[in-house]
């Protein structure tokens, strides 16, 4: 694997990789403006080619290494990564054969080799594909190529929570309840659906161009009274699992018992930092946060906002409130909390805050065999109260009796279900909003120049590099690990003098 020193390299690994079909490939070469020739450096004629929506940046960053091989993963073509994280890498993928687009998130083939990291990813799948409802990430199969596992979702052409408080500060009032609104709706579903997510924060919410907000990431996903799995038992009451800045009370005391209301807190603490524009404690380290979350309350939001009313300051206080007791007690009555908090139009995400495709890209999303993007606000509706038939005012019945009848926790205890999510690491400050170590974090935020409408000719060897986690993320990892095992040391010694 050699990288390109010239135009001619360049194209023969293009060539060999079978990404870019040859008759097209000649084509292109073949335009009126390379009639003097192409151009002679690679990086020059490589951005043309994305400009022209011949390769996509993806790609052409592939070839900059010298790669031919890593362009598919089973049936998918890969076009652009869009997520990246320590539990895997999400690609904006075309199938090969039907040209429909999805998004694929790849378990590294170094972790696959770890049962707890296995486990939790395929259960990812499981909870995932159990859910079906316009303010979830919808995932369809999860399958295997060799050693790579990964699963198949739709690719949601959208910025996340995170990405657009931090890039654009907080947020709108009106924007941030419509926002939390619909995350309740998502969670109300998947509530009846006997699934606590123990990982809702702001990273973690998808938004479309359209006002649309989905739940993604099951990776700590617990399945009430589902013992197909062992997971939670193993490793749940060993360690915390969740996002230091959003996790529940109870769930730093026993991450496996947590039933809704934790999801309830992560929520009221997710819509604390789009409204504050920070999480409700900006500062300290990992161990004060988990410590503060049980014993400490934020600063309140009208003294950071004073244009909060305080009614949902009320609101908001109840969702984050220590006692799981005193919260509401389903997501439903949270929906019908922020209902009253919702004006009679709810604006639509700036284009600036959405990630800036190319027009090929755009293609990729808009073109008729897309799925269609469930009601969203606008400037024009009511906001979820009218427009957002996406989000039901009323729970719909369940199929199944709730298991959650008249006290829907009582019930709730570490016998009664098995699953969970497994981490063999400590506790450990991480990048941006300090997750706990193997708390997924995927940001979609797709590169800003993008293609998808080529077509693949012949098989094509998949380079297993591609799809390792990233250098700065192992590393990371192995500073953390370093840095616990001083400690130890340190403690091993003062307790020998």
């Amino acid at each position: 694997m050699s990288v390109p020193n010239s135009v001619e390299e360049l194209l023969g690994l293009i060539r060999k990789s079978g990404v870019v079909d040859e008759q097209q490939l000649n084509a292109y070469l073949e335009r009126p403006k390379f009639g003097a020739g192409v151009p002679n450096d690679v990086q020059e004629f490589l951005d043309m080619m994305i400009r022209d929506g011949i390769l996509t940046n993806f790609q052409a960053e592939q070839y900059l290494l010298g790669k031919s091989r890593g362009f598919v993963i089973g049936p998918y073509k890969l076009l652009e990564r869009v997520g990246v994280g320590g539990m895997g890498q999400v690609f904006l993928c075309e199938h090969t054969a039907t040209k429909k687009r999805a998004a694929i998130k790849v378990l590294p083939p170094a972790k696959a080799d770890q049962p707890a990291a296995l486990g939790r990813f395929q259960r990812e799948a499981r909870a995932a594909a159990a859910l079906e409802h316009p303010n979830v990430v919808r995932t369809h199969e999860i399958d295997q190529d060799g050693d790579l596992h990964f699963i198949v979702m739709d690719y949601i052409d959208g910025s996340n929570l995170m990405d657009m408080v931090q890039n654009f500060g907080a947020m709108d009032i009106a924007r941030a309840v419509s926002y939390a609104r619909q995350v309740a709706a998502g969670l109300d579903y998947a509530f009846r659906s006997k699934i606590i997510h123990r990982d809702i924060k702001p990273g973690n919410v998808l938004v479309d161009r359209k006002g649309v907000a989905r739940i993604l990431d099951m990776g700590l996903a617990r399945i009430l009274n589902d013992h197909a799995d062992q997971l939670t038992q193993k490793y749940d009451d060993k360690i915390v699992l969740g996002t230091a800045d959003y996790v529940a009370p109870e769930q730093v005391v026993n991450s496996h018992s947590v039933d809704g209301r934790a999801d309830i807190y992560a929520l009221g603490a997710t819509l604390y930092f789009l409204l504050a524009g920070h999480p409700p404690f900006p500062t300290g380290t990992v161990s004060q946060k988990l410590l503060w979350h049980r014993t400490k309350d934020p600063t309140p939001i009208r003294a950071i906002r004073p244009e909060v009313p305080e009614g949902l300051a009320a609101v908001l206080a109840k969702m984050m409130a220590k006692d799981p007791k005193v919260r509401y007690q389903t997501p439903a009555q949270v929906v019908v909390a922020l209902d009253d908090f919702l004006p009679a139009a709810v604006k639509l995400p700036p284009a600036e805050e959405m990630p800036q495709l190319s027009p090929a890209a755009r293609e990729v999303v808009t073109k008729p065999d897309a799925s269609p993007a469930p009601p969203a606000p606008s400037e024009t509706g009511r906001g979820s109260k009218v427009s957002m038939a996406a989000l039901p005012a009323t729970r719909p019945a369940p199929s199944a009796p709730s298991p959650f009848a008249a006290n829907p926790f009582a019930s709730s205890s570490p016998a009664a279900s098995p699953w969970g999510a497994p981490s063999s690491n400590k506790a450990q400050p991480a990048a941006d909003d300090e997750d706990l170590p193997e708390a997924i974090e995927i940001s979609p935020a797709p590169t800003r120049r993008s293609r998808a409408n080529l077509r693949l000719d012949g098989p094509v060897t998949v380079d297993r590099d591609t799809f390792q986690t990233p250098k700065k993320s192992r590393s990371l990892l192995w500073i953390c690990l370093g840095a616990v095992l001083i400690a130890v040391l340190a403690a091993w010694v003062v307790r020998l003098m």
